[in-house]
């Protein structure tokens, strides 16, 4: 049972991605002058060209086709976009005031969660363990990644005052359209020709990804040390910002599972669902945050929940799969 769900893990992200993420906060912390604005190494350019080439590979890995035959499910894509961008935010602004205890600045990070897209492969991954709706599962992922580059810095314009922060929505686009969506465009206009090229090496390529991820959060938490912007902060806000985003996670689970009950769902249906509506995308927290909140010390500190939340709806997402694919297999467990 150990070795299985530890495979499962591990097809979802729970490996040496999970712990080059903690090392790259380490390395933070231990060097916090060398990932800095201050540092001479360039991070700026690389991490941009690094940002542009994760997109356009998961442009070129999106089938055309299969997006285009997805349509037509809509109850389900309308639910689940509903769920990642409509939901999910506003039971956010509804709970935050119910945690005073957690500082302003990770009270920023928890509503920024809120307001991404679902991740594409932990999502795909968990709804075929659980043999939902796989097609399903692909087509909304993808499609919530794509509007997210409009509807994740849309909402942050519009809470931009209640969070004190500034941010120009019509520039803030322009520049995740050069930076995300162009390369994702070009990626679908070269998917027929590429793809065939460079399917075989997917299980390499998706160390780009990791690789940027990482720059990006070192770069990011290296600042907010160089800039002591934790030291007011006692050990204990980790437990409290991690417990809160569990019950985050539950909370919205909850809701959609009543949702899928009420519009009579299939199995396969409300198992997609379920799984595509809770999850947010830790890659695009990263690119899209770093637009947005351009000071990686601000950044560093909004990561947080992001990173926090990633890591428990991997954890129990995974183990809920499974328990799902057992109820498939026994229905008598149902």
């Amino acid at each position: 049972m150990i070795r299985k769900l530890a495979g499962i893990l591990g097809k979802v992200g729970i490996n040496g991605f999970l712990l080059g993420l903690f090392v790259a906060i380490f390395l933070g912390w231990l060097f916090p002058f060398a990932g800095s604005n201050q540092s001479p190494f360039p991070w700026k350019p690389i991490i941009n060209v690094g940002i542009g080439l994760v997109f356009f590979l998961y442009g070129v890995k999106l089938n055309p086709v299969q997006l285009k035959t997805g349509l037509k499910n809509w109850k389900l894509h309308v639910l689940i976009q509903l769920s990642t961008f409509v939901f999910f935010p506003l039971l956010v602004l509804a709970i935050i005031p119910l945690f005073p205890w957690i500082a302003k600045d990770f009270q920023l990070g928890i509503t920024y969660l809120s307001v991404l897209p679902s991740t594409v492969s932990a999502s795909v991954v968990m709804v075929s363990i659980a043999r939902g709706n796989i097609p399903g599962a692909i087509f909304n992922a993808s499609i919530s990644s794509l509007l997210g580059v409009v509807i994740t810095p849309a909402w942050m314009g519009i809470l931009a005052d209640a969070s004190d922060i500034q941010m120009d929505f019509l520039p803030t686009l322009g520049e995740l359209s050069i930076k995300v969506l162009l390369p994702v465009i070009l990626g679908i206009l070269a998917h027929k020709w590429l793809f065939p090229r460079i399917s075989k090496y997917l299980s390499v390529l998706k160390y780009v990804d990791q690789t940027v991820i990482m720059m990006i959060v070192f770069t990011s938490f290296a600042q907010s040390f160089f800039q002591n912007v934790f030291a007011p902060y006692k050990s204990s806000v980790l437990l409290e910002v991690g417990a809160t985003m569990l019950g985050l996670f539950f909370m919205i689970w909850i809701l959609i599972a009543i949702l899928c009950q009420l519009l009579d769902f299939s199995w396969e249906d409300k198992v997609t669902a379920l799984f595509c509506g809770s999850k947010k995308s830790l890659v695009q927290g990263v690119v899209i945050g770093k637009v947005i909140f351009p000071d990686p010390a601000i950044l560093g500190l909004v990561l947080l929940p992001v990173m926090l939340y990633h890591i428990q709806q991997l954890i129990v997402g995974s183990y809920i799969a499974t328990r799902y694919s057992k109820k498939v297999d026994n229905p008598s467990l149902h």
